[in-house]
């Protein structure tokens, strides 16, 4: 059964490929991809500020979230979202729109890969600068305490995950 009016919330450390999946999966939705990286450097760009901004990314996104869930529209998360507060504002965002949520931790299980991606991928977000490899080892990520989906992007392609998203989200997808 289709869910337009649902909130995948991807999180998962810099560089496990949660953007990759998330560009791959609002083209087969049409859902709203919120990057919450894009908005934090709107915002260093538009004010004083400059990173961290703390939660104003965050609470940003929400709102926007929760506009377009209000309209009906599905919406595609895009965020580390490390902490258990942050994750459970999410689930708020849906519940208080009566939007499906589908909440997903991207990972990457291979070390060397995880690490090649960060020292080699390209930004498309103006001004952001990537974080380190020891950046991304020290990032303050706290343990999922509930259940989520697990993609780990290291056994399976960008377009692999989102076609298994795909189907979490609206059924089997077929080429017809």
């Amino acid at each position: 059964m289709a869910c337009d009016t649902c909130l995948v919330v991807l999180g998962g450390l810099p560089a496990t490929g949660k953007s990759t999946v998330a560009k791959e999966l609002a083209r087969r939705t049409g859902f709203a991809h919120l990057r919450i990286d894009s908005i934090e450097q709107a915002v260093v760009r538009s004010t004083a500020l400059r990173q961290p901004v703390g939660p104003v990314g965050y609470i940003i996104g929400y709102d926007l979230a929760a506009d377009q869930l209000r309209h009906g529209l599905g919406v595609i998360a895009d965020s580390v979202n490390p902490l258990g507060i942050t994750r459970d504002a999410w689930r708020n965002v849906a519940a208080d729109h009566g939007a499906r949520l589908l909440e997903v931790e991207v990972v990457c299980s291979d070390p060397e890969e995880h690490r090649r991606r960060a020292e080699t991928r390209t930004v498309d977000v103006v001004g952001l600068q990537p974080p380190s490899w020891q950046s991304i080892l020290d990032h303050e990520y706290e343990p999922w305490n509930r259940d989520r989906l697990v993609i780990d992007t290291a056994l399976q392609s960008p377009t692999e995950s989102a076609e298994t998203l795909y189907a979490m989200v609206h059924g089997p997808h077929s080429e017809d």
